[in-house]
Order: structure tokens, then sequence, then C-alpha cells
């Protein structure tokens, strides 16, 4: 009889644990995602600023699982695990399980702000991304009719936090303020529109090597970016960005990048959390299960390497994901791998010919680590046709200074009583 695997959520940790099985016969795994595509989050950005389409870094998972003989998909919200039933309830039905593998990964983290939660914006999935787009425009589009309520301000941009999420929104949007608005609203002024980028800390990308810290903050500064630095936001009205200095930002558009925190389904109890993630052993196993698993962004794991937990990056979640397929594929257990990082690196780019690349053996920015970035970035797209799109787009951009993919897309829900 076939082992049935369940997998919770379909990012980078949980598909490439279920590509790994695919084909496996011994084993039937079933994804569950509330949303029916995988997402390549690094380019998100992308999609915000209008650069690229979300349906060039998505990608369905019935079509890629379409000939498999043992991966199922479900599309629905898990609400609850019941560990000791084996089974999880869904918004759709219950399923059992024999394994459970829960790859959930992260949401922005508001840190219990709820009126910066319901008037800011996160970029966790690709319908904030189009938020985001829609959102910018459609600021531009009410100004250009209200001519005069660009003067207090309310059309700047402020993006909260500097990682690597941050500063490359700042360095998309600043281009986008040089090149792309004069031509699309010529009759609007746009010296006046700021950038801002708010950060709690005194470099952006903290987390990377002091040469890329300051490097990045040349580049930011080069293309007009305002950048905040030990400055923190305490609230915000939907029209101001109070920041903890007693200052304030007129803001009609406000981006959150300043933290996340767990997907965390119903179930557990506190003892197998840590941080808002679960407390996995050396074998991505919940602590206090038996056959619940978490693999990715949700998982925390204490190494020799890492006391403190591995970061949430796509390089750990891709290849936990393939360690724990691996481990399931073999028939004893003593025989399983422990999973350690093997830290790759990082890198950001802030604009065009700009970016910055931390290597396990050397550094560098400028041109090469530009290319580099988007070398990298391309090869990591899943299918050959999404590759393409995102290279002409890329290339076309690159040229002209210009993208044609500044769609306001709106929902259009009709009111169910009407007739």
């Amino acid at each position: 009889m076939r082992e049935k695997i369940i997998v919770v959520g379909g990012g980078f940790a949980g598909l490439q644990f279920a590509r790994k099985l695919n084909g496996k016969m011994g084993h039937k795994v079933m994804v569950i995602d509330q949303v029916n595509h995988h997402m390549f989050q690094p380019l998100f950005y992308q999609v915000a600023c209008g650069r690229i389409e979300p349906s060039n870094i998505s990608f369905p998972f019935r079509k890629i699982f379409q000939r498999s003989r043992n991966v199922q998909y479900r599309m629905t919200a898990v609400k609850k695990v019941i560990p000791e039933e084996n089974k999880i309830i869904c918004e759709e039905g219950v399923f059992n399980y024999d394994k459970l593998v829960i790859a959930t990964g992260c949401k922005t983290n508001f840190f219990g702000n709820d009126k910066m939660e319901h008037l800011a914006f996160g970029m966790k999935n690709t319908q904030e991304a189009i938020s985001i787009r829609n959102h910018i425009l459609l600021t531009f589009e009410k100004l250009i009719i209200e001519k005069n309520r660009s003067d207090d301000g309310n059309w700047n941009i402020v993006i909260v936090g500097s990682g690597p999420t941050g500063v490359e929104l700042a360095g998309a949007f600043s281009e986008m303020k040089k090149y792309i608005l004069p031509r699309d609203y010529p009759h609007m002024n746009f010296n006046e529109l700021k950038i801002i980028l708010v950060s709690s800390t005194e470099n952006p990308l903290a987390n990377m090597s002091e040469e890329a810290q300051t490097k990045s903050e040349e580049y930011l500064k080069e293309l007009g970016v305002d950048f905040l630095s030990g400055e923190r936001v305490t609230d915000y009205d939907g029209d101001k960005v109070f920041l903890a200095s007693g200052k304030n930002i007129a803001s009609n558009n406000v981006i959150w990048a300043a933290g996340v925190t767990g997907n965390v389904i119903d179930g557990f109890t506190e003892n197998t959390l840590q941080r808002d993630r679960y407390k996995v052993d050396r074998y991505n196993k919940i602590i206090g299960t038996k056959n619940i698993f978490a693999i990715g962004d949700i998982a925390y794991m204490e190494t020799p390497l890492y006391p403190k937990g591995h970061p949430q990056v796509a390089n750990v979640a891709i290849n936990q994901g393939k360690n724990l397929a691996k481990n399931f594929m073999k028939k004893m257990k003593k025989d399983w791998q422990e999973y350690e990082y093997n830290d790759q690196g990082s890198m950001a780019t802030i604009g065009k010919h700009r970016a910055v690349v931390d290597l396990p053996r050397f550094k560098f920015q400028g041109l090469l680590a530009w290319y580099f970035w988007m070398f990298l970035h391309l090869m990591l797209i899943l299918s050959v046709r999404n590759k393409i799109a995102t290279f002409f787009n890329w290339m076309w951009s690159y040229i002209n200074k210009d993208s044609s993919l500044r769609l306001i897309i709106l929902s259009n829900k009709k009111n169910p009583t009407e007739q």
C-alpha cells in the first residue's frame, strides 16, 4: 500500500519536495494550496512596478504535475491539523495522511499594528504585488484630474524596510519616476515626487557585507531615493506615516517590507513553536510529533552552524524540500541525511547596472553584479516559456527604458442581490 503524503503549501520548499517525489510510485503525494500556482517571489517587486507580467513568474500546479501519476493538487485553505487522528481540516473538506509536510512559508509581519496592516501594502503573493501596481498607477490617474492634490505630498511612495525587497522596490520605482511616468503623464511635474526608504538600521541590506551596504546606499542616493536610516515607523493613518523621531511623511502609497512571520496552522501546542516557526529536528520533523514535518521558512532548525535557526531564504527552502524527499525515499530511517545549510551567498539589485553580490569567497558590485543577478534569477524561473518572456521584457525595458505592462486591473464583483 502506497504511503500518502500531504504537502501544505506550494512555495519553494513544498514544490521542490513534491517534484522530487514525482514519479516515485511508492508515495502518493497531495499538494494543498489556497492558490492554484507556484509564485517566484524574488521578482514580485517587478510585477509591482509593471516590469513583468504576473504570469511570467507564476506556474499552475496542475500544469507542473500534468503528467504525474502519483502527485495530485487540491485548491483549498487548511484550517486545522489534528495530529492524533492523522488528518487536516480544510475549507473544502477533510483529508487523511500517513505523513504531513508543512511548507506554508511566511506572511508580512505588521507587528500588531492593525491600522498599518489595513492601510499599507505587503508583498508576499501575486495578488499583493498586483494591488501595489494598481494602487500606484491609480494615484497618478487621480492626480491628473485633481492636479492640486500633489502639493501635500500624498503621492510620495514610502517603503518601510531596507532588506533586499525594500531596496529593489526603491530602485525600481526611482527609475519608473525618471523614465516612465513623465512619458505617461507629460503635464505633471515629477520632480516633487519622493521615493522614501525608511530603515530601522543605519545602512541598507544590514544582513549583507559592509561593502554591499556601503555600495547599495551609494546607489540609492544616485537614484534620488531618500534613505532615512535609524528610523522606525510607529503608525500610519492612510495619509501620513508617523516616525519614532516625531517626524511624519505625507503618503497614500506605503509598502511594508519590514519583516515576516510564519503562516502557522492551528492544532499544535505552543511548545512546538519558536518565533512563529515550527521547531524541527535535523530531519525537519516537528518536535513532539511522529509523522509531521516542516520545511522552508516555517521551519526553525538549530544546528551548530546556525544556533538561532537558518535564514528564511529560497536556497534553504529548496534544499530542505529536496533533502526531506530524499530521506522519504530511503527504506531505512537510519540512512536519513541530516540537513545543514550551505550558504551560497546573497545579492540585491538597485536599478539598472547597479547590484551587489556577496558570494562565500568573494564580493563584487556594479555592472558585473547586475548581469550576474539577472542571469541567476532567469535560470531559477521554472519553464522555458517563462524564461523567454521575462528575458524579452527585460531587454525591451533595457533598450527603451519603458514598459507596456502598466495595466490597471481591478476586481468587478457583482452584488449577489442584483438581478
